[in-house]
């Protein structure tokens, strides 16, 4: 049997990223956020994050340049 990884809620997760737990919130409605767990069903369900689905998320996003004409995700401000 494996053992059962502890979830972190969304202020810990947004708090490790460095990010608003608003902002998270945002990135899970776009689909633009880590994997999370719904522990329930419906809108009250509730969610947590695995600590190893954040480092794969930030792993994800790592680069060694910027893009241009890049998409901004949730959040992102964009110069004009």
């Amino acid at each position: 049997m494996s053992e059962v990884t502890k979830l972190l809620t969304t202020p810990e997760a947004a708090d490790l990223l460095g990010v608003s737990p608003k902002l998270l919130e945002r990135h899970r409605i776009y689909g633009t956020g880590p994997s999370f767990v719904k522990l329930a069903a419906g809108r009250s369900g509730r969610v947590r994050y695995r600590a190893s689905d954040l480092a794969a998320w930030i792993a994800a996003r790592c680069r060694s340049e910027t893009q241009k004409h890049a998409h901004a995700e949730p959040g992102a401000s964009v110069a004009a």
